[in-house]
């Protein structure tokens, strides 16, 4: 019965924490979907793409504005879906190879700074901290930097790449050949005008903004931020409930369709159950003495500060390649976290962000990823042609993260 136990306590104990906040935020990105505000903002994210002439100057607007485009989608394998819809084409019809349109649609969702996140809401708990103050304090620091210098490395590195392969398929060699046709441009569902337009595009960045506002806000006042994100979650959707009735002036209908938030919190049932299980696991290591012995041998090892987050982004490499899923590993690590850290006499932060960070920026490098297999079906690429375009970004922005991480935190 002790195993069932250990079981039932940690769900008692993740889902009145961060499994609470989990299930929120993909309710209210459940219901943003269903408004039409997720299609709102990257529509007029992705519309801006037609002006720029230079199709190298786009790529690294392209990775970044992908990134950000992750604060609205967080799933990698969701928002691939969408750009290949969206995005896509824009890209093709500017003269960009089918290759580097596939690689930055590949990395589109990295490592973007949010207090939204799935992993960062867990990490912060498990790190007694704020989400905001874990992400701003010390993702931030790391991961902003190195997305900058991720974006000039994709510049230079799909440049190079092009040149040398450069008997490409044209965008309409390609539709003739594969029997494609043009995705419809006009991805916009919410009719009105270009205010009401822009309150819809704000929606899905709104708790972020809050979260952001109030940060900014504690911090001239020497205090922390005093909104928590469940909190900021529920006020947001409340004001879209406002937005909604507002424009549709249908109270009925859009009360019952206040349901979709509470459909969408079941839909991330399983990322808390994946958490649970990997608490639980944890618990098991605990119980026959490998933590223990983990923690003994990192206690006698000189320089462990230093080779213990070594030690781990290679081991978080090794399984997100093998594996696909950066976000999964992160979850089993987790727990691991603060034990390991105060064995080696670090800060967990020192040790969470570049495992964090690892598995996040080479699941599009890994064959098996889901993001990588549904860009290589949709463009008609091998696996391995992705990969080749994603690595050389994805490996130098793991190194320049380790440098940051050394350096900074």
């Amino acid at each position: 019965m002790k195993p069932i136990q250990v079981m039932v306590d940690q769900f008692t104990t993740t889902l009145a924490g961060p499994g609470f906040v989990i299930l929120l935020l993909a309710g209210y990105s459940a219901y943003m979907s269903y408004i039409g505000a997720n299609d709102v903002t990257v529509s007029g994210l992705t519309s801006s793409m037609k002006n720029i002439k230079s199709v190298y100057i786009l790529v690294p607007v392209v990775f970044l504005m992908g990134n950000i485009l992750s604060l609205v989608v967080p799933s990698a394998s969701n928002l691939a879906i969408i750009l290949l819809a969206t995005l896509y084409p824009v890209l093709r019809s500017t003269g960009m190879s089918r290759l580097t349109s596939a690689a930055l649609i590949a990395t589109s969702a990295t490592i973007v700074p949010t207090p939204l996140g799935s992993d960062n809401v867990a990490i912060a708990a498990a790190l007694h901290m704020s989400t905001t103050e874990y992400v701003f304090k010390y993702h931030a620091i790391i991961s902003i930097p190195t997305l900058l210098l991720m974006a000039v490395i994709q510049y230079f590195w799909q440049k190079h790449e092009d040149k040398i392969n450069q008997h490409e398929l044209s965008y309409e060699e390609e539709l003739q050949q594969y029997g494609l046709k043009e995705a419809n441009d006009e991805t916009n569902t919410i009719s009105g005008s270009k205010g009401l337009r822009f309150i819809y595009g704000i929606l899905p960045l709104l708790p972020i903004i809050i979260l952001i506002i109030d940060f900014i806000v504690g911090i001239s006042h020497g205090k922390p931020a005093t909104m928590s994100v469940q909190a900021v979650t529920i006020i947001s959707w409340i004001i879209a409930i406002f937005v909604e009735l507002f424009h549709k002036h249908q109270a009925k209908q859009t009360l019952k369709d206040t349901n979709i938030f509470i459909k969408g919190m079941g839909s991330a049932m399983g990322i808390v159950v994946l958490l649970v299980a990997a608490q639980t696991f944890v618990q098991g290591l605990n119980a026959i003495g490998i933590m223990r012995m983990i923690q003994t041998t990192m206690m006698h090892i000189k320089g462990a500060g230093i080779l213990l987050p070594l030690i781990m982004v290679i081991f978080t490499v090794i399984i997100v390649l093998l594996s696909g899923s950066g976000v999964a590993l992160t979850f089993a690590l987790i727990p691991l976290i603060v034990p390991l850290a105060k064995s080696a006499g670090i800060a967990p932060q020192q040790l969470s962000v570049p495992i964090q960070l690892a598995g996040n920026l080479l699941r599009a490098v890994s064959p098996v990823a889901a993001v990588v297999l549904i860009v290589s079906g949709s463009t008609h690429l091998e696996p391995v042609q992705i990969i080749k375009r994603t690595s050389v970004p994805m490996i130098g922005g793991l190194i320049i993260m380790l440098i940051l991480s050394f350096w900074l935190l």
